[in-house]
């Protein structure tokens, strides 16, 4: 089976390998020049997914996966194209930028070719498939969607990091528009995927028809939305817990522990390519959704609502030296998507703070390039405040950070014994007794 993968990044590469380990003939077609050369030399482009170096040594030399910035080597003499382009979200108008997508959709269509199956597996508003990009495809290249060519969506549901694990775990959503589309997206993932049983599910691990393409898009937007909405709401209970004397990490343990409440933890920001965008996409085509907007907001303002309480607790923070510990957006991922990172820096910023930060996976020069001035253990800062839970934080105590009169902890990953002495402000701990010492 000739398969082509569109946009090799953190899913795409890791996807492409997949089907060639399979048995595929895959071509990855990708824009960036840099990108392309690295995979074709079987180096992994980008660190730290799980077994990916490894089979890019295996898999290119052996001429089982190729890398091209040509659509049409890729899309030419393809049984299936599998389009992972991104689609982004404004940050100020929450609006989708289509841009790469549409893009990627044009080249796919000037050379598309009766019989392929064209499968999008980039999270989309719901009905996009349908109303965007198949007559986009239909309308360059003269065919017709069912007749002359399939469409599909199946969105990716697998986590950067852990791909080629999350690809077995979780069933595999597909919907299309007839039921030779289906047939053709149903094989083409029983052959290209491998499934772990599952006890816990209503029906076998494998290849779910949902019915639609919508039904499909709604699927993957609703399961990463439930998360967003999930941690604000525990953002919302760990605001009022922190005002009231409450430990909210022990009340969310005694809540779960009813298999009815699955409240998830909070922390000082929601990142990455996923949850905090995921919820727009779905506002994109159901502005209505009130709760959802709600939570989404919620979680976008706690770096600013931390950033308050240290000032209330310090006082001015003008001309006082803060360190932010942790870039990335979640421990163990050199990835900076929607991090925490940028609005707790521009809270203190506004206040006059000089502001530095830390991160073990970024060297100095990486955080130069975000606009960051590097912070290096045995420096001086008056504040501290933890925003990745990378677990070298669990270690670091007033010796390391001379001067320190406030430890903000926006992911709960500090000690009282570490940091004793020195005044510690827990999201969600209102036990911790920062107000009292500070």
């Amino acid at each position: 089976m000739k398969t082509a993968v569109v946009a090799l990044g953190k899913i795409g590469l890791p996807l492409a390998v997949q089907y060639a380990l399979s048995g595929h003939d895959v071509v990855g077609v990708d824009v960036n020049e840099r990108q392309v050369a690295e995979i074709n030399a079987a180096r992994e482009p980008f660190p730290g997914e799980a077994h990916l170096a490894e089979h890019l040594a295996e898999l290119v030399p052996a001429g089982r996966l190729r890398a091209t910035t040509d659509f049409a080597e890729a899309i030419v003499g393809a049984d299936t194209v599998v389009v992972v382009a991104p689609v982004f979200v404004d940050d100020e108008t929450w609006e989708p930028d289509f841009r790469f997508m549409d893009a990627a959709t044009r080249s796919i269509g000037e050379h598309l070719r009766p019989g392929t199956l064209v499968i999008y597996e980039t999270t989309l508003p719901v009905g996009t498939t349908r109303s965007r990009y198949v007559p986009l495809l239909e309308e360059i290249s003269q065919l017709t969607e069912s007749e002359d060519f399939f469409v599909a969506y199946s969105a990716e549901r697998v986590l950067t990091g852990r791909v080629f694990a999350d690809l077995r775990k979780y069933p595999k959503l597909i919907g299309a528009f007839s039921d030779a589309g289906t047939a053709r997206a149903r094989a083409f993932y029983e052959d290209a995927l491998q499934f772990d049983a599952r006890d816990d599910l209503p029906r076998p691990n494998g290849v779910w028809d949902l019915g639609s393409p919508e039904a499909s898009e709604l699927a993957k937007l609703a399961e990463t939305t439930y998360r967003d909405v999930n941690i604000g709401l525990a953002n919302e209970f760990a605001l009022f817990a922190q005002d009231h004397g409450i430990d909210i990490y022990k009340v969310i343990e005694a809540s779960n522990s009813q298999p009815y409440s699955h409240i998830h933890r909070p922390g000082i920001a929601v990142g990455g390519h996923c949850i905090p965008v995921y919820p727009r996409l779905y506002l994109s085509t159901d502005p209505g959704a009130a709760t959802v907007r709600a939570a989404r907001t919620l979680n976008s303002s706690v770096p600013e609502r931390l950033v308050a309480r240290a000032e209330d607790l310090l006082g001015s923070l003008e001309g006082l030296r803060a360190v932010v510990l942790g870039a990335a957006y979640r421990a163990g991922v050199k990835e900076t998507a929607f991090s925490g990172v940028f609005p707790t820096v521009e809270a203190l910023r506004r206040r006059g703070v000089q502001v530095a930060v830390h991160d073990p996976l970024y060297t100095d020069d990486e955080l130069a390039a975000f606009d960051f001035a590097p912070w290096h253990e045995g420096q001086a800062a008056d504040l501290v405040i933890v925003q990745t839970d990378h677990p070298q934080y669990r270690d670091l105590g007033p010796a390391d950070v001379p001067g320190v009169r406030l430890v903000v902890d926006g992911r709960n990953i500090t000690s009282a014994d570490t940091w004793r002495g020195t005044p510690r402000l827990v999201l969600g701990d209102g036990t911790t007794g920062a107000g009292q010492d500070a």
